[in-house]
């Protein structure tokens, strides 16, 4: 889990560093809403994956849904699917949110001349805020809709599968 964290965390890094390189401060704020939004996302799977129960997919599985084989493999591996989700994706996120948003803090300064302490710390506070609240509403679904979030988790994975020929 170590190398696989490093690894994401390199290439969301790089990604982020390419497409912030020469970014004007709307797309930077996109890059960064994009990050929170990613965060939010994998922390909602990562809760469902641990709340929602197999029953609903054996049946969906032995009439052959796509997606049901999918969805149990991911009930079956909560734990893992939780911890990659939840602690790997969503704290990358959480690292790459921040120098994001440290560089849209440099842009606001330099190009609108707005104050150096106050701006950071506005930045900071409103990145923070969305991700807590974003994850705290996404909590909320990934309980009381878990089972349609990990369906369409599975979805998405059987859909990759497919494409790479993985099977179906």
């Amino acid at each position: 889990m170590v190398a696989f964290s490093f690894t994401l965390s390199v290439v969301f890094s790089y990604s982020s560093s390419v497409a912030l390189e020469n970014a004007d401060l709307l797309v930077a704020l996109l890059i960064l809403l994009f990050f929170i939004a990613i965060g939010i996302a994998f922390d909602i799977l990562g809760v469902a994956a641990t709340s929602s129960e197999e029953k609903t997919f054996h049946s969906m599985a032995s009439r052959r849904v796509p997606g049901a084989k999918e969805a149990i493999w991911l009930l079956k591996n909560a734990e893992k699917v939780a911890s990659l989700c939840n602690d790997v994706v969503g704290d990358i996120c959480g690292v790459i949110s921040g120098a994001t948003g440290a560089t849209i803090s440099v842009q606001l300064i330099s190009q609108l001349g707005t104050n150096g302490v106050l701006t950071p710390l506005v930045v900071t506070g409103l990145t923070a805020s969305l991700t807590i609240g974003g994850k705290a509403m996404g909590k909320t679904l990934a309980v009381n809709q878990g089972t349609k979030v990990v369906f369409f988790a599975a979805r998405v994975l059987h859909f990759f599968k497919k494409l790479l020929g993985r099977g179906a």
